[in-house]
């Protein structure tokens, strides 16, 4: 271990003079008081390093101690339902020690239970070779959630012993012997935050993750093992965008990073989880939930290591076969703290005074995502998708991490304030999002839910875009000079807009759309369009079209049970075909 002192702090950057045979993204402890910091630079003796906590009354000459090993997680059962700081640090443990609801400097908390016993069941047995990511046995975590132990990445060869029984995390419970002779193995295992899991191969990401939310599964997909941005300014919905996913996107378990938030959003997240009911199994939502709270008044160089301590455990479910979803809120904070630390190590600014590497960091981020076939024997396949909020100032998008942002994900859900302001939520504007993922995942609509998702959903995009086009004339000659047929193209695109796009979170039946019903939507909203269009050909009058009864009905589809919409879709059908022919006759009796 190196030693050495303080000689400069600037916040929360200290100079360390002394520090010769350290490494960089070693960490340190500072002062007696043992604060936490990793080294970031290294010139000649001197390190630079990173406090992850208050440094105020901490002045040169203070002592400096190396620890010999990079910043680093650990992984085992006890994470799942855990609520943990930037560095992993569990905040309820620290309030049981401390009594205090503040961060206090230098408290050393594990941050997994060190007493708490697991019951370790065996898969593998004695004499059967294992490589690293083999699973060699489980752990009931949570009652939704069962933890894969597996052999950690280096390690390979024969087993010699392996017990069933209950186990600390520290507790060894089984031996492997191989090249480096016999190692023992425990429920727990550690891993550099900054690197990224090993794996064999990634896939192409052609599945999709279903979310419920109709404007993302129909127009803006999103696929397991993908990357998405989240943009929007103040009070445009991120965080109960967020939230929706959390809750209702089809992923086994959750990684929610509240990086940099107010105090009082991170508190609603930590109050309203552990109420929510997990869809999948009736029970509380926290089962399959790892939230990482870092909040504005935290320490800053805490609140940059928070995505990647958060980034780390996703990855170790998705080595179990897990699909996992991560939320990170927002990286607009991360990139603040980054923009700190850079100008205290007095570097070259790039632009808006973020640093130049912003861009690569953001990319080596999010290409942590990906759909994976993981270490070991076999064919285990792991997804990590990250959902990353951006919270420009004042909404400007052209802000540079929104831009960096751009450059490297999928999927863009562009949040509008103006139909935030109107209530419409998800408050995603459709004209400005995207998803480079609709090729990919082509085949799997059409054959899984539909022959024609494809088709229809071009239809929706379509009517949606005329409507833009024709608000323009509107605003110029009014609407009684835009001719009868596109006035039904209005109409149908309002239709969609507040009868399809439009989703209330606090309905029940509402909250979440299946596909199957999203599909029967999307061919209702359209078949009226085709037979009012019929219709019209045929002498209706464009008002009775306007005024047929059964659009009611249509607007009220989306609060239908699952379990009654085929009924119900028939139903409105016969209505519809009946009401347009009234209309014809009506016209020509007239």
């Amino acid at each position: 271990m190196s030693k050495g002192v303080v000689k400069k702090v600037a916040g929360p950057l200290i100079i360390a003079k002394g520090m010769r045979d350290a490494n960089m993204s070693d960490m340190v402890r500072v002062s007696e008081d043992h604060l936490i910091g990793e080294i970031i630079e290294m010139h000649g003796d001197e390190a630079s390093i990173q406090v992850y906590e208050e440094t105020s009354g901490l002045g040169p000459g203070a002592p400096v101690e190396s620890l010999g090993v990079p910043m680093s997680v650990e992984l085992g059962p006890g994470l799942i339902s855990s609520i943990y700081d930037g560095i992993q640090r569990p905040l309820n443990k620290i309030l049981e020690v401390t009594g205090s609801n503040l961060l206090q400097r230098g408290v050393e908390v594990p941050s997994l239970d060190r007493e708490k016993k697991w019951h370790f069941v065996p898969t593998a047995e004695v004499g059967a070779e294992v490589e690293s990511g083999d699973i060699i046995g489980t752990v009931q975590e949570t009652e939704s959630v069962l933890h894969r132990i597996m052999v950690p990445y280096g390690i390979k060869g024969r087993i010699k012993a392996i017990t069933e029984g209950d186990f600390t995390v520290t507790s060894d419970v089984a031996v492997i012997t191989g090249d480096k002779g016999d190692v023992s193995i425990g429920l727990m295992q550690r891993w550099p935050v900054r690197r990224g899991r090993p794996y064999k191969r990634k896939l192409t990401p052609n599945t999709p993750l279903v979310t419920g939310q109709r404007v993302i599964d129909t127009l803006f997909p999103i696929a397991k093992g993908g990357v998405a941005s989240v943009p929007g300014p103040f009070g445009s919905g991120k965080t109960v965008v967020q939230h929706q996913l959390a809750k209702w996107a089809d992923a086994d378990i959750v990684v929610y990073i509240g990086c940099g938030e107010r105090g009082n959003e991170m508190t609603d997240v930590l109050n309203e989880f552990p109420e929510l009911k997990d869809p999948k199994t009736g029970r509380s939502l926290m089962e399959r939930t790892i939230l990482i709270a870092n909040t504005s008044d935290m320490p800053v160089a805490a609140r940059e290591a928070s995505i990647y301590t958060g980034i780390t455990i996703a990855e170790y479910f998705r080595d179990m076969g897990y699909s996992v979803a991560l939320m990170a809120d927002s990286t607009s904070r991360w990139a603040e703290a980054l923009r700190e630390m850079s100008g205290r190590l007095e570097e070259m600014p790039g632009e808006e005074g973020y640093p130049a590497y912003l861009g690569s960091r953001l990319a080596q981020f999010y290409e942590r995502a990906g759909r994976v076939i993981t270490l070991g024997s076999g064919e285990r396949t792991g997804a990590l998708s990250v959902i990353g909020a951006v919270s420009p100032a004042g909404g400007d998008l052209s802000e540079p991490v929104t831009q960096a942002t751009m450059r490297i994900v999928k999927v863009f859900w562009s949040l509008d304030s103006n139909l935030a302001y109107k209530r419409h939520f998800p408050a995603i504007n459709w004209l400005n999002s995207y998803s480079l993922y609709l090729d990919s995942m082509e085949s799997y609509f059409n054959e899984s839910v539909a022959p024609d998702w494809s088709r229809l959903r071009t239809r929706l995009m379509g009517l949606l875009q005329d409507e833009a086009e024709l608000e323009e004339i509107v605003k110029l000659v009014g609407m009684d000079a835009v001719s009868s047929a596109d006035r039904l193209k209005l109409e149908t695109a309002r239709s969609i807009r507040e009868d399809y796009l439009h989703q209330n979170a606090f309905s029940d039946t509402d909250t979440y759309t299946s596909l199957q019903k999203q599909h029967l939507m999307m061919q209702l909203i359209l078949d009226y369009y085709d037979e009012a269009t019929k219709a019209l050909e045929q002498g209706a009058g464009i008002n009775d079209l306007v005024a047929l009864p059964c659009r009611e009905a249509i607007g009220r589809f989306k609060y239908v049970r699952e379990d009654e919409t085929e009924a119900e879709f028939e139903s409105i059908e016969s209505r519809l075909q009946e009401e347009c022919r009234e209309a014809v006759k009506r016209r020509e009796d007239l």
